[in-house]
């Protein structure tokens, strides 16, 4: 073996939902040169709830809420459709739908920002899981909305998740990838239920800790995870290669 693939020899824990993004994540991380430690954190439990029709803006903040309207058939009618990030407006235009707005900053802050100028009066309907940001429900409220929410679906823990805490505890982790808050607190209470959340902490501290946004790295820097990347751009890919990158620095002969 090369220098330069010793070097990138990486374990790398990655947290997506087993949907087809775990798998790709995999993908990525193996084409990377990494070791990837599949252990998802996210489970989608659908509610089957649809959005309301009559609203003046609709927002979608997920794939996984694109794909979940698009199965139920809904109509936005006259809505001008928002969606968060470039990723969740692509699947929505792959169903069929027209993407009116997609902030410059894929956040919910971002959208709000998007959007303070425009909603005064206007009927807001935002559907997401059931850990969407109040930043967003709260921001559109200060601009004047009328906002309604519509859980589509919750995000649950797994179970059987916590390979990566038992080595993480081990001190058998190179890297870890977050990618929302959710995340951070399933692995916490993953490690918790395995009796060594402690261990699996401190073990993070020589590893390195990638975060898809500042609100991921804030609840991980809140539960005492030193946190290494925080991509400019909130992509997964991006968040990948970085990581990676900073893990095992590319050999240059």
């Amino acid at each position: 073996m090369s220098e330069g693939a010793a070097n990138r020899d990486v374990r790398a824990a990655v947290f997506r939902p087993d949907d087809g993004r775990l798998a790709d994540a995999v993908e990525l991380l193996a084409s990377l040169g990494a070791d990837p430690v599949a252990d998802p954190m996210l489970a989608v439990e659908p509610t089957g709830a649809t959005p309301r029709t009559d609203a003046d803006y609709a927002v979608i903040t997920s794939t996984t809420g694109a794909a979940l309207v698009s199965e139920a058939g809904w109509d936005p009618g006259d809505a001008t459709l928002c969606a968060i990030g470039a990723t969740t407006a692509d699947s929505l235009r792959e169903a069929g739908y027209a993407v009116d707005v997609v902030p410059a900053e894929y956040s919910s802050s971002g959208l709000v920002a998007a959007l303070s100028d425009r909603v005064d009066g206007a009927r807001v309907e935002v559907a997401r899981s059931d850990h969407g940001s109040a930043v967003l429900l709260d921001g559109l409220e200060a601009a004047g909305a009328y906002v309604h929410e519509t859980v589509l679906y919750e995000l649950v823990r797994p179970e059987g998740a916590g390979e990566s805490a038992e080595l993480a505890a081990a001190g058998a982790l190179d890297a870890a990838l977050f990618t929302s808050s959710l995340t951070v607190e399933h692995f916490l209470e993953a490690a918790a239920a395995r009796g060594i959340r402690g261990a699996a902490v401190a073990g993070l501290q020589d590893a390195v800790v990638g975060a898809i946004g500042e609100p991921t790295a804030g609840t991980a820097a809140d539960a005492g995870i030193a946190v290494d990347v925080v991509p400019e751009e909130a992509d997964f890919d991006v968040l990948a290669a970085a990581v990676v990158e900073a893990a095992a620095p590319t050999y240059h002969e």
